[in-house]
């Protein structure tokens, strides 16, 4: 009995059938191009690297993890890392929160929401420490507190600078008191630093809120900030409902900010490091850098 499928032309790779039934649109893979959010150009991956993940066209500034921002920052190979195995507990039983640490630790590949350490800036010491907005926004718990604290007391004991990245939603409900009591914990570590006549510069990244804010964000000798970065306690909105009014334009953005003297200097990405080694430089005596 005769199929119709029988007289159906063979599908013979040698002959290239397959390649000719195929569309000869182009394609390329989703993680090798990234649309802009702000002007919607479409940019390569390995661009956006090499001008540390902010738009050329732009300007905009894209979220970049813990490590990306230490790969940018630190001079090569000089990070070491202090504290890596301490991790948030669900010590006062929340509902879900266990579960939520797992998906935060798998999603940010870090154990918690900040990695502190050492490292060289153009060749000058100091702490160092960046807080991580895949995990749980960076928010603060015990462990965050806890690391930021013991890096200032080493670095008050090396007598060496503080450098810090802020990135956060604020303290971390999950742990009640706890949290809120690394404000100040964090604050009084700043202090005795400050106390021994040593540097402590800030860059606030978008969003910085709540109680870092409130606490270590804020607490800088010289505090810088990313272009557009949201910097805050209180949400706009919560504001605006609780004042029964319309907030400014722009109202706690880093321009905004830097008018009212809460900022000292917007400090693109490109530009940092070299930034961050002139205060350095100058802290150390050194006013030609």
């Amino acid at each position: 009995m005769l199929k119709k499928s029988m007289f159906r032309k063979p599908k013979i790779e040698l002959e290239g059938y397959d390649k000719l039934q195929q569309t000869s649109s182009p394609s390329v893979p989703d993680e090798m191009c990234v649309s802009c959010p702000s002007c919607k150009t479409m940019l390569f991956s390995n661009d956006l690297w090499e001008h540390k993940y902010v738009c050329p066209g732009c300007g905009h500034h894209f979220r970049v993890n813990a490590r990306q921002r230490i790969a940018f920052i630190c001079d090569e190979d000089s990070f070491q890392e202090k504290d890596a195995d301490f991790s948030s507990e669900d010590r006062l039983g929340f509902p879900g929160y266990a579960a939520k640490l797992k998906a935060a630790q798998l999603e940010s590949a870090e154990k918690d929401a900040v990695v502190t350490g050492f490292a060289k800036i153009s060749g000058y010491a100091c702490g160092f420490f960046v807080m991580e907005p895949y995990f749980m926004m960076g928010s603060m718990g015990t462990i965050v507190g806890e690391k930021i604290t013991r890096l200032f007391e080493e670095a008050t004991e090396r007598k060496l600078p503080v450098i810090g990245y802020t990135v956060s939603g604020g303290a971390r409900v999950q742990e009640g008191m706890f949290s809120l009591m690394q404000m100040a914990k964090t604050s009084g570590a700043v202090k005795w630093h400050s106390d021994a006549g040593l540097l402590y510069i800030t860059i606030l990244t978008n969003p910085t809120t709540g109680g870092v804010t409130a606490s270590f964000g804020m607490e800088g000798d010289i505090i810088l900030a990313e272009p557009e970065a949201l910097i805050g306690f209180a949400g706009p909105r919560v504001i605006e409902q609780t004042m029964r009014q319309k907030l400014p334009q722009g109202f706690q953005r880093a321009e905004f900010l830097l008018d009212t003297g809460f900022v000292d200097h917007i400090v693109d990405r490109r530009e940092q490091k070299k930034t961050l080694a002139h205060l350095l430089a100058l802290h150390e005596g050194g006013g030609n850098a």
